[in-house]
């Protein structure tokens, strides 16, 4: 996979031609830059200790193993009219040493390009090393039932609705329902985060997820091709073709700059023959190739997309998927963050906060009796209530009708019983506690045969790191923070204040929110839109960057989304920010490293104080130093 990717930065130099030679480095194994240092020393000491006169021949032997290749890939080239590349640069440099008769420095000019190339290679094995673990976690095999018995067969062969065996420690092949009893799972691949997580039965577990502690039974819901595992896969493996701004700008440049660079080195020979009194073409013939080899570009054109590389990778290690070096780039750039409230900041899970009951009724009767109503319902509110009620048996309940917009009515246990909004009492004439009307949470009022009887207050729960989230976002330069929800706008505001968000809107509509962001983006703001719903997505694409919050987030969202968080903590979005700074400053770092040394050495070159050795030096030892300083953000902490 190294190759792949090296192929894919260096013929940068060159267009886009050879991106598809993901066999590039395999002519170039450790042995032969080996082979030619070894034959580099023994012509050395054969040409200046013991003055051999046939050392030439063996400084040719030297130049074969690492030459050949190179002189292969110029003329593949050049038989496809890309006359002017990284290849042709170092063979043409080479054999004018050696025809001016500097064969050590031709020899070794071209060594010490095969050593960067190794370099190189072992830096893109290293920025690709979350992808290959990703690819790791495919499961070979998965065992299913069929027939009354479980078989062995390819993971991409199981079909949603069949039952699946997974051993202890055991990695689940597809997204599923677990059937077992509750169980630990390392989700380490999936959502970055070390700490297991405890799912129950009926839950749902992921492609991806391992077992921890015992053997388990899941149901298939998706095939494997849908999974969230081959989903993340196919975006990982996809961010690497899309480019970033400054990618593509050093794509450009490095087309244009290569030509110009041998048109400067022809200049340098001829120039001076009409300028300079004591011309000498072999001293300008050398000062011309100590310049071709310093101006190879190969510095840039590999640390600046190893660098956005980097960036994906550590980020995938943290459990954020860019989906393209672009939107890496974008993130830099934005100063507006605009968040859905439920599943992005609040759990979206509602729970029963308080419950008062009139003085008539007692809260023995009042719960099971709403509970047993509201157990009819579909509603996350009529769940919430269910949850909350400690009895393990429900009283008997029939005739329920739900009233939409409204609440449920039925009888239980021969009572009439009537759960739902303030409308709902009004509409029946019931009297009920004027207090209510200053909650701000969701209230649930019950009456029973007529009479009012009490009431819920229903919420929905902040997420722990949701207040710390926003305070880091402030801290990274974000000068405005947005929450825009369906709920009410009493709570909406509510979580806001709670949280340091800078704007409030509730009683949203999907299209309102669309509005909100176009306003944003017309007065010149850059808006990243956070959100995990269905109704999130045409928000998250109308958003410079669309980050879909959560592993479990809905399909759309994850499919429009630009980024993907692959856990439920707000503060990701934080990580996000940073890594992507993190990721634009080396990138900057390695362009200015690269031109002014190149630069510099040039200047030296043409004036005739550097050597071909310096040059060589100069340029291998720069394209290390972009190179490791471009793998730096792998090793660094978020």
């Amino acid at each position: 996979m190294a190759t792949h990717e090296h192929s894919h930065s260096c013929a940068c130099c060159s267009g886009e031609k050879h991106l598809h030679k993901e066999k590039k480095l395999k002519w170039r194994p450790y042995y032969l830059p080996a082979l030619s240092f070894i034959l580099l020393i023994i012509a050395l000491i054969c040409d200046k200790v013991f003055n051999f006169q046939f050392s030439t021949i063996i400084y040719v032997l030297a130049y074969i193993p690492v030459g050949f290749p190179v002189m292969k890939e110029a003329w593949e080239m050049v038989l496809q009219k890309d006359f002017f590349n990284e290849y042709s640069l170092m063979f043409t440099a080479t054999i004018g040493a050696f025809i001016i008769g500097e064969y050590p420095e031709g020899v070794a000019v071209m060594l010490f390009y095969a050593v960067g190339e190794l370099f190189e290679d072992s830096a893109v094995d290293k920025a690709r090393g979350n992808i290959k673990a990703l690819l790791d976690l495919r499961p070979q095999t998965a065992t299913v039932m069929r027939n009354g018995a479980w078989t062995e067969v390819d993971p991409e062969n199981i079909k949603p609705g069949e039952t699946i065996l997974v051993k202890a420690g055991g990695k689940i092949p597809l997204d599923g329902i677990l059937l077992s009893p509750g169980c630990n799972f390392n989700t380490s691949a999936l959502t970055g985060e070390s700490r297991p997580k405890a799912i129950q039965t009926g839950e749902p577990v992921l492609a991806g997820m391992l077992s921890i502690g015992s053997a388990i039974e899941i149901k298939a819901t998706k095939a494997f091709k849908d999974s969230s595992l081959a989903r993340i896969l196919e975006m990982v493996q996809d961010a690497s073709t899309r480019k970033a701004p400054t990618e593509l700008l050093i794509r450009k440049f490095a087309r244009i700059y290569t030509p110009v660079v041998f048109a400067l080195a022809l200049l340098i020979v001829l120039v001076p023959y009409f300028i300079v009194p004591d011309y000498v073409f072999k001293v300008w013939l050398y000062r011309a190739l100590i310049f071709l080899v310093i101006s190879c570009p190969c510095a840039l054109v590999i640390s600046v997309p190893l660098g956005f590389f980097g960036g994906i990778g550590a980020a995938s290690r943290a459990g954020i998927l860019f989906k393209g070096a672009n939107f890496l780039d974008i993130m830099t750039k934005v100063d507006t963050v605009v968040m859905d409230k439920t599943g992005t900041l609040t759990k979206g899970v509602f729970q029963v906060q308080e419950v008062v009951v009139a003085p008539l009724f007692t809260l023995e009767t009042f719960l099971p009796t709403v509970s047993a109503i509201e157990s009819r319902s579909t509603h996350p509110a009529a769940k919430a209530i269910v949850a909350a009620c400690p009895s393990p048996t429900l009283p008997i309940v029939d005739r329920v009708e739900e009233l939409a917009g409204l609440g449920i009515k039925g009888n239980v246990d021969g009572h009439e019983v009537l759960v739902g909004s303030r409308k709902l009492m009004q509409k029946y004439n019931i009297a009920y506690d004027t207090a209510i009307d200053s909650v701000v949470e969701t209230v649930v009022i019950a009456a029973i045969n007529g009479q009012y009887a009490g009431y819920m207050t229903i919420a929905d729960e902040i997420k722990e790191d949701a207040a710390e989230a926003i305070k880091e976002m402030h801290e990274q330069g974000i000068t405005q923070t947005v929450m825009l929800s369906g709920d009410s706008e009493a709570i909406t505001q509510k979580v806001a204040k709670n949280i340091g968000i800078d704007k409030a809107f509730g009683n949203l509509m999907p299209e309102d929110k669309v509005k909100h962001v176009e306003k944003l983006k017309a007065a010149s703001r850059t808006v990243a839109f956070v959100g995990d719903g269905i109704n999130d997505a045409p928000v998250l694409a109308l958003s410079d960057v669309g980050i879909a919050m959560g592993a479990m987030g809905s399909d759309a969202a994850i499919e429009v989304a630009d980024v993907v968080i692959q856990t439920d903590q707000p503060t990701k979005i934080v990580t996000a920010i940073r890594i992507a700074k993190a990721t634009k400053q080396i990138v900057a770092q390695n362009i200015i490293l690269a031109l002014s040394v190149k630069l510099l050495i040039m200047g030296l070159g043409v004036a005739g104080i550097a050597t071909m050795w310096g040059a060589v030096f100069a340029d291998v030892g720069v394209a290390l130093l972009a190179i490791l300083n471009a793998v730096r953000i792998l090793e660094m902490k978020f």
